[in-house]
């Protein structure tokens, strides 16, 4: 039988998860592939706790680097994190001829674009089905098992974090702030959380997704980011009378115009399945023009789930290693004589629907002002609630839906109802999702 050695870089909770996986279920991988996967050397900077995990049984380093110049090692497991010395790593082990898998997300988001060039001159493979929502075979779906649609457009909640914590703000009727200690006690968040709760890890993981569906480069710096620290209860608890969810989505469509690549709270229909995706899983939809709408559901984050990823990215390489370069599947599932630099479009001209949430005085007239300037900028209402005050208070709370538009143009009409005497303090908006065609 054939064998393929691996070289796994960081034994932490996926490290060490794919090495159980690759022991553990050693024969069921070599009867599926034909080929017997070998682990013959692991780097972590905790030499005894390698040690440890792997019993002694392969070659233990605390030097990354002695991986990637293994002469013995075929195939680079990089599962450090970051994007400096990781990036190093990878170019380092694509230059000495080695194919190459990865979890990292925020490498292939910022440097991606350098990383398959890289890897297209040399003959190598870069594998990452890891790098978004776990285990889900989310980057197989997209090169693959839909590649005759015409992609129209991806969302899906890609961090488990931010999912958690709006499940729980929901269900328990709790705040943000009360929520992030108890996220940060489970392990569902670090501790400075700011990647995940400002929506940066999932424009990092949409990045991907988007450069997949639309066939274009990474463009992470072209993604317009909101994260759900200001996400007061009061909105989750109106949105849900309304009969809508909020979920932290990552969103990509493509329009005449260009392509959207957006992370942000969303109201979401409850009767969607991916509004009922709750706790700290992760869920994507995509559509496509041939097959509709198609939803992928599981864990995106933890040890073994991520695992799953990972070695069946291994057991890809196993039987592709040795074919032409051009029977493999491309890197980002289009030729790359045939990847489209293809325009982002700032948020301001993307069209959305939207609710508003604004606190104005109760008296008679104000309703009418705030109606005729959304009337105004051709802004049509889907469905308003009106909260009235309670007996010691002079002021209303105001909920309103709107039908789409540029967002532009709710801006500018939200500056002008911020302006108005009878509005206190701002205006909040949450865009609006139907995810339904």
């Amino acid at each position: 039988m054939k064998t393929l050695n691996v070289g796994i870089m960081g034994l932490g909770t996926v490290g060490g998860g794919t090495y159980t996986v690759l022991t553990r279920n050693a024969s069921e991988i070599s009867r599926r592939t034909g080929v017997q996967i070998n682990v013959v050397m692991v780097a972590d900077r905790n030499i005894e706790h390698a040690k440890t995990m792997t019993g002694g049984g392969v070659a233990v380093t605390g030097d990354a680097l002695e991986v990637v110049n293994n002469p013995n090692v075929d195939v680079v497991v990089e599962l450090i994190g970051g994007y400096t010395l990781s990036k190093e790593l990878v170019l380092k082990a694509i230059a000495n001829g080695k194919h190459v898998v990865t979890a990292n997300k925020a490498l292939l988001a910022l440097h991606g674009n350098e990383i398959f060039s890289a890897a297209q001159k040399a003959g190598v493979i870069v594998a990452f089905e890891a790098a978004v929502a776990g285990g889900i075979p989310i980057i197989k779906a997209l090169r693959e098992g839909l590649g005759a649609n015409k992609i129209e457009w991806v969302a899906g909640i890609i961090n488990g974090t931010t999912n958690f914590i709006l499940t729980e703000m929901r269900e328990k009727g709790l705040t943000y702030q009360d929520v992030i200690g108890e996220a940060q006690r489970l392990g569902y968040a670090e501790a400075d959380p700011t990647f995940d709760v400002e929506g940066i890890d999932a424009a990092h993981k949409l990045t991907i997704l988007s450069a997949i569906a639309f066939g274009m480069p990474m463009k992470f710096d072209q993604a317009y980011t909101e994260g759900i620290t200001k996400l007061a209860q009061a909105d989750i608890q109106y949105a849900e009378e309304l009969g809508y969810r909020i979920k932290l989505l990552g969103i990509t469509k493509r329009t005449v115009n260009g392509v959207e690549l957006r992370v942000h709270p969303t109201l979401i229909p409850e009767k969607r399945l991916v509004a009922n995706v709750n706790g700290a899983m992760n869920a994507v939809v995509v559509k496509g023009d041939a097959v509709g709408p198609t939803l992928y559901y599981g864990a995106g984050a933890g040890a073994e789930p991520t695992a799953s990823a990972v070695v069946a990215d291994l057991m890809d390489v196993a039987r592709l290693a040795n074919a032409n370069v051009e029977q493999r599947v491309p890197y980002l599932a289009f030729q790359p004589n045939s990847v489209a630099d293809l325009p982002i479009l700032p948020i301001s001209e993307v069209e959305s629907a939207y609710y508003l949430r604004l606190r104005a005085s109760d008296k008679p007239g104000v309703l009418a002002g705030v109606t005729k300037i959304l009337a105004d900028r051709n802004i049509s209402i889907d469905a308003m609630l009106q909260k009235e005050p309670s007996d010691h208070e002079t002021e209303a709370n105001i909920v309103i839906l709107t039908h789409i538009t540029l967002e532009k143009n709710m801006d500018a009409a939200i500056a002008e109802i911020e302006a108005l005497s009878a509005t206190v303090g701002k205006v909040t908006k949450i865009r609006m999702e139907e995810l339904a065609k």
